[in-house]
């Protein structure tokens, strides 16, 4: 039947986020979807238009898997537990892979296409939803009093702290070095009996 897909969407979505996240937007080609997905270069084009489209594609579902995982690390009774758990989601997923994978939202937008307006909609777009979900944790009562900032002060100096982490990751490549600078940022959010000394 015409216009019916022949291949698994979700798998080739899995398969171009694999190579978009390893390679980066800009080295990636068409070629190297179609060799990752198993899907003809062709059918990639006719399904999806162009690299650009498909990434967007791609994009969309992570975010929205991104966001899930964040939400339940968050998710903790104790403030400092729900976001060491957070950022440590955070490492875990950066830190996958051999290389390490690193970050694909900045990998993106340090990219030259990442200077392109819908890629850096996208982008802004998953920094924005950061900001809402850790808002959402850091309004509730029991952790707005132990805040030593107002919620959404808290909420944007994690996201501006989870940039700087990616880049300490690629330079450093050492999980330790990350979890001692997480416990810096959950001390200076959270000072009080529970923070480390």
């Amino acid at each position: 039947m015409a216009g019916v897909r022949q291949f698994d969407e979700d798998e080739v979505f899995e398969e171009a986020l694999a190579v978009f996240w390893q390679k980066g937007y800009a080295a990636t080609t068409m070629q190297d979807l179609a060799a990752a997905t198993g899907v003809q270069r062709g059918s990639l084009y006719n399904a999806y238009g162009d690299k650009e489209t498909l990434f967007l594609h791609v994009f969309g579902r992570y975010r929205d898997s991104y966001l899930t995982q964040l939400r339940q690390a968050l998710a903790q009774e104790d403030p400092r537990l729900a976001l060491r758990q957070f950022l440590h989601y955070i490492f875990r997923s950066m830190r996958t892979g051999k290389p390490s994978r690193g970050c694909l939202s900045t990998k993106t937008a340090l990219s030259e296409e990442g200077k392109e307006e819908q890629i850096r909609a996208v982008i802004r777009g998953l920094l924005d939803d950061m900001e809402a979900v850790l808002l959402e944790r850091f309004v509730r009562p029991d952790t707005r009093s132990q805040l030593s900032m107002t919620p959404r002060e808290a909420a944007r100096m994690v996201v501006c702290m989870t940039r700087g982490l990616v880049v300490l990751e690629r330079v450093y490549q050492d999980e330790k070095r990350l979890k001692e600078m997480a416990e810096i940022l959950i001390g200076t959010l959270l000072p009080g009996e529970g923070s480390r000394k």
